[in-house]
């Protein structure tokens, strides 16, 4: 199953997710095919500047598979869509041939998220091939996501539902079937741009004259300050048990990107500089209350700074999400968690640091309890890997894990 996605995929999209729909067909699903413009997002959960969403249909295939009613439904999501190809030149293995060696399959998208649609996909499969017979429905949701599709939160808007869900991608730390997602750190990116006034003069150097201008890198090293102080300030007071174990800390401001002026031009000022920024919290914190204290901090530089005082900061908010988490004792953890532990014999646990997982949009905007789990890969193509690959008996394991979740669930 895995190796002929791979091998598909090099058709496209569309191509790829026709051959998904025909796959869940023979399944005994009903499928619909949705072609669909990103959505409309609600701000107090999610919001993206148009520049970060894409604005071109992305296509998304739902196969439901109807129980034999009177049980809990459930919904399993992966995308099969990948980074934009770049960077084959580094690769020591065809992209597109799902090459096998020393137990692993290689393969662009294979673990990003290939791997997720395979999972789905063999684990119903099997379950039908044990003559199991299920209460509740089964969706199978083949979902673009990347350059921000959101093709599961344009299901969930046409009016899909079900009792919980699960999102199937491997885990970017590498710790396979040991981990769980069930919490997602909330995260906000923005940029401040900040006005300067190069000096008045018709020489084409402007060192000399550089007390007689004002330079807005200087500007932006006060707002970094203001950033830094909120940041450690916030360091001190926001407390989450999850993330302090993991990493020592709750929230973090990060100082990405400052560009200003031209690096050939080295003796002139220039006229503005733009600092980008992103900020991670965790659940008991609100989007819009994070945003407001980024924004009070620069208002405040402001007021204190005469030059900013009169051309104040222009912050450009990029993207934001909600924090989310489905707690260790709510039923489908406890369901996915036995599943993992009696298929490796290990317990697995709660990995706290995918900021902003996929698991989030059944949360936010379905009220849907979800968890997410994939098996063991690497080289991931978004991570700034190469020869993406997953591990095959860990998958193999994976599909029994998600069979065991679907017939614990769905009775």
């Amino acid at each position: 199953m895995i190796r002929g996605l791979v091998k598909e995929s090099k058709h496209g999209e569309e191509a790829l997710q026709r051959s998904i729909a025909e796959k869940l067909s023979m399944l005994g699903c009903e499928v619909e095919t949705l072609k669909l413009l990103p959505i409309g997002l609600s701000p107090d959960k999610e919001f993206a500047a148009e520049e970060s969403m894409g604005l071109s249909e992305r296509v998304s295939v739902v196969g439901r598979r109807v129980g034999a009613g009177g049980g809990r439904s459930l919904m399993l999501f992966a995308h099969p869509d990948s980074e934009e190809i770049r960077g084959l030149d580094e690769w020591t293995h065809d992209p597109f041939e799902a090459e096998v060696q020393d137990g692993r399959v290689y393969g662009w998208g294979v673990a990003d998220d290939l791997l997720g649609v395979a999972t789905m996909i063999g684990a119903l499969d099997a379950l039908l091939d044990s003559g199991a017979s299920l209460k509740g429905d089964i969706y199978l949701c083949s979902t673009a996501s990347k350059r921000n599709a959101r093709g599961v939160t344009a299901v969930l808007d046409k009016g899909y539902r079900a009792d919980a869900a699960i999102y199937l991608h491997p885990a970017e730390s590498g710790e396979g079937l040991n981990e769980i997602k069930a919490f997602a750190s909330g995260l906000l990116s923005l940029r401040v741009t900040l006005k300067g006034r190069p000096p008045d003069t018709t020489e084409p150097g402007h060192t000399v004259f550089a007390h007689m201008g004002v330079n807005p890198i200087g500007k932006a090293v006060q707002v970094i300050q203001a950033l830094e102080t909120l940041n450690e300030a916030r360091g001190e007071e926001i407390k989450n048990e999850l993330l302090d174990d993991a990493v020592g800390r709750s929230t973090n401001i990060l100082v990405s990107h400052v560009s200003c002026g031209d690096s050939n031009l080295l003796t002139r000022m220039g006229d503005e500089c733009v600092v980008g920024a992103s900020v991670s919290f965790p659940p008991q914190e609100k989007l819009n209350d994070v945003k407001a204290l980024i924004e009070d901090s620069i208002n405040c530089l402001s007021q204190r700074d005469p030059w900013l005082c009169e051309h104040p900061p222009v912050i450009e908010w990029v993207f934001g999400t909600q924090a989310v988490e489905t707690p260790v004792d709510h039923p489908l953890y406890q369901i996915t968690s036995k599943a993992m532990e009696d298929v490796t014999g290990e317990k697995p646990h709660v990995n706290p640091l995918h900021t902003a997982s996929d698991i989030r949009n059944p949360i936010l905007f379905g009220g849907i309890p979800t968890v997410g789990f994939g098996s063991l890969s690497g080289g991931l193509v978004h991570s700034g890997g190469h020869d993406e690959w997953i591990d095959v008996e860990d998958y193999l394991r994976a599909i029994r894990v998600c069979a065991r979740i679907i017939d614990d669930w769905c009775i």
